[in-house]
């Protein structure tokens, strides 16, 4: 039975993910509300494990996976976590900028460049970056974070290159408003209803997870 790692795994869209992939893989929720964490594990099933780490910290990521691995293997990993702040470029404070830098873009490459020695020992390794089609084109008030996924697409096309010669999956996803918790504290999008759901846009990036091509919706 194949393991897979989900980042943000405790609520919205990875949670939702987690469902899916429970269903024949062993899931490690990773996060870092350990409370959000350990109930989720209780809701999705015995399969399920969580991993407590701030993706943002180096070092911390290090030895989270460090201490993982001696207990699990991981052959998929997606990174899903990811915040982001809202408004006109002019209104943004330092401390804003770097959490979505920090959690979108740093966090990604910490979590993947940690478990990629592992990653590349198992027999059908995959890494999933889950981007949004803010990181296709330009969105007015929405500047640092379509940086930031503009960001994680350039580390994406980055691996497709520098791990072509080995049997590595990498893809990513492309997929449009999400009705999540991700929007609970702002006020960006004015009518959520309007939005897909997490489990619908689950769904797709589950079903089509093993394309060659990225997964664009």
């Amino acid at each position: 039975m194949k393991t897979v790692l989900i980042t943000g795994g405790a609520t919205g869209l990875g949670k939702e993910l987690a469902k899916l992939y429970a269903k024949d893989c062993n899931v490690i929720l990773a996060g870092r509300n350990q409370q959000k964490l350990t109930e989720a594990q209780h809701e999705l099933g015995e399969n399920v494990y969580t991993m407590s780490v701030d993706i943002t910290q180096y070092e911390e990521v290090g030895k989270s996976v460090e201490k993982l691995l001696m207990q699990h293997s991981v052959d998929i990993l997606i990174n899903n976590a990811g915040i982001g702040h809202f408004g006109p470029l002019t209104d943004y404070t330092k401390q804003a900028i770097d959490e979505v830098i920090d959690t979108n873009v740093k966090g990604t490459i910490f979590l993947t460049q940690a478990l990629m020695p592992h990653l590349l020992t198992r027999p059908e390794p995959k890494v999933m970056n889950i981007i949004s089609t803010a990181g296709l084109r330009g969105k007015a008030n929405e500047s640092v974070y379509v940086a930031s996924k503009f960001g994680v697409r350039g580390f994406t096309e980055s691996l497709k290159v520098e791990y072509q010669d080995t049997n590595l999956h990498v893809t990513a996803a492309y997929m449009g408003g999400m009705n999540t918790p991700f929007w609970d504290h702002n006020n960006h999008i004015k009518d959520k209803s309007r939005l897909r759901s997490a489990s619908e846009i689950a769904e797709i990036i589950y079903k089509q997870q093993n394309d060659s091509e990225d997964i664009l919706f």
